[in-house]
């Protein structure tokens, strides 16, 4: 079956399995709680309005946030906002961060070797005061799209056998690079760009983790190829004239079209502002028609 065909109707309340942790679908993203732009790019968020919105998102059913220690500006940090707004934390709240890329006191981005992870690790409990990470995911750089994990992976997979983390998953990776993780650890979930008018690779990977029962987390969904700048005014007519049909915005329309390419596909989108926030957690009960669904694939 095309994914793009997929009649099951994603929920707000649909969950998937992350290991032995139960998630809801629509979970929430970090990224954007420091700042209008992520990192020093944007206007600071006020820290009051960030940690409303991290508690509101639990309010509406967010059992699984995704965040990083180099999500920080000058000002805020998203480790330390999630910290402060929802410790003592739920017994049910699943915290996933990633590693390998990193950024300094003065906001440079560097790449930790293998043995530079723990460190990583150590400063995630840290910043989150957790005793263990529930989801580490590995963050390959783009200039390693096709080279070899192995190293990367098998020190994470020590650390999760030391008991620093629960459960492990990769990101920005390629079906080969899937393939030698797993060989070397259990792989819970796979976390890379997606979304309306993604290419054929990129579509092979989801289903193929369907195929695996692992989740596919993608980011992006709402940006698309404004990545980190976030959204651009160029969405199709296509796009538009589904969300004039539902009574939607464009942005519902892009993580609905996500959310059913499978029930294993979880979002992680993230915002600072409360608005938009009711708007992404009411996406997950958005239901497109498989007419529209096979119209947004082939826009």
């Amino acid at each position: 079956m095309n994914p793009g065909t997929n009649s099951a109707a994603p929920t707000s309340t649909s969950t998937w399995e992350l290991g032995d942790l139960t998630v809801n679908r629509v979970g929430f993203g970090a990224m954007r709680l420091t700042g209008t732009a992520p990192y020093d790019r944007g206007v600071p968020r006020d820290r009051g309005r960030s940690i409303g919105v991290l508690r509101r998102a639990v309010e509406l059913g967010v059992n699984h946030i995704d965040t990083a220690a180099y999500y920080f500006s000058a000002t805020r940090s998203a480790n330390e906002l999630i910290n402060r707004a929802l410790a003592p934390y739920p017994e049910d709240l699943v915290i996933a961060t990633k590693v390998w890329p990193g950024r300094d006191l003065s906001g440079a981005w560097w790449w930790a070797t293998p043995a530079q992870l723990r460190g990583q690790v150590e400063e995630n409990l840290r910043q989150l005061g957790r005793d263990h990470l529930d989801v580490v995911n590995l963050r390959l750089p783009p200039s390693r799209r096709t080279g070899s994990i192995g190293e990367h992976f098998g020190a994470l997979a020590e650390l999760r056998d030391a008991g620093l983390i629960r459960h492990l998953g990769i990101s920005n990776v390629t079906s080969e690079q899937l393939a030698e993780a797993m060989a070397i650890a259990p792989v819970v979930c796979v976390q890379n760009a997606y979304g309306i008018g993604a290419p054929g690779e990129d579509q092979a990977l989801l289903r193929l983790c369907g195929e695996l029962g692992l989740a596919f987390v993608p980011f992006f969904a709402i940006a698309g190829s404004g990545r980190e700048a976030g959204p651009t005014a160029r969405d199709s007519e296509a796009v538009r004239a589904v969300a004039r049909a539902h009574g939607v915005s464009v942005a519902q329309v892009r993580l609905a079209w996500t959310l059913q390419q499978g029930p294993h596909v979880l979002a992680i989108p993230g915002t600072g502002d409360p608005d938009h926030l009711a708007q992404n957690m009411a996406a997950g009960a958005l239901r497109l028609s498989e007419e529209e669904m096979a119209l947004l694939t082939e826009d």
